[in-house]
This record gives structure tokens, C-alpha cells and sequence, in this order.
């Protein structure tokens, strides 16, 4: 079982700049994937950044390739979600999550309560 909390959510102007952390609990944190989340208002979840167990794959959608980069630390059990360039369209609900494949939101085992992230114009 692994427990995620996210946290530095908040409002922030467009261009502006955010950093995400999700602190796990779990004596496994470092052999599952994670990734990060949203979900605005009448839309679906979708997946925006997901970095494999090590490290060394990750993914990323369009709409956020070059401006989020996701990021983890096995020995603080802590995923981090480093968001640049915000745009008032990344304004939503922002989830952590482990144990899943890719861009499979279905897939994916655990979840954060999430925290909201707001980007003025």
C-alpha cells in the first residue's frame, strides 16, 4: 500500500512557475512508477508526466513537453512536478499517483487527494 500527500499547489500568474511535491509512504516507493495528474472541471484525468521506477523513462504530452518536468528522489520517497510557463488552460486538479503504465490513467494503483493549481491571465 503507498500513501501520497501532494502539496505547493496554488495561484499563480500565466508565465509564472510552481513546483509540485508528492511525499509517499511504502517501503516500495522505489520499485513503482509515478507520475502526476490533472483534471479540470468537465474534463476527463489525464496524465501530463510519468517517470519510471529509476529514473530514466519518462513521458510527457505535448501540451506540456518543455515546460513541466517531473522528477524523483527514491531515498526521500518523494516525486516532484516542476511546472514553467503556466498558462491559465493548466489550471485544474492536481494529482500524484504510483504504480501505473504511462498515459493509462485506469492503470494506474494509487492516488493523492490532489492539490489545485490556478493560473491567471
Amino acid at each position: 500500500q503507498v500513501q501520497l500527500v501532494e502539496s505547493g499547489g496554488g495561484l499563480v500568474q500565466a508565465g509564472g512557475s510552481l513546483r509540485l511535491s508528492c511525499a509517499t509512504s511504502g517501503r516500495t516507493f522505489g520499485s513503482y512508477s509515478v507520475g502526476w495528474f490533472r483534471q479540470a472541471p468537465g474534463k476527463e484525468r489525464e496524465a501530463i508526466a510519468t517517470i519510471n521506477w529509476n529514473g530514466r523513462s519518462t513521458y510527457y504530452p505535448d501540451s506540456v513537453k518543455g515546460r513541466f518536468t517531473i522528477s524523483r528522489d527514491n531515498a526521500k520517497a518523494a516525486v516532484y512536478l516542476q511546472m514553467n510557463s503556466l498558462k491559465p488552460e493548466d489550471t485544474a486538479v492536481y494529482y500524484c499517483a504510483a504504480n501505473g503504465i504511462g498515459a493509462r490513467v485506469s492503470t494506474w494503483s494509487y492516488w493523492g487527494q490532489g492539490t489545485q493549481v490556478t493560473v491567471s491571465s
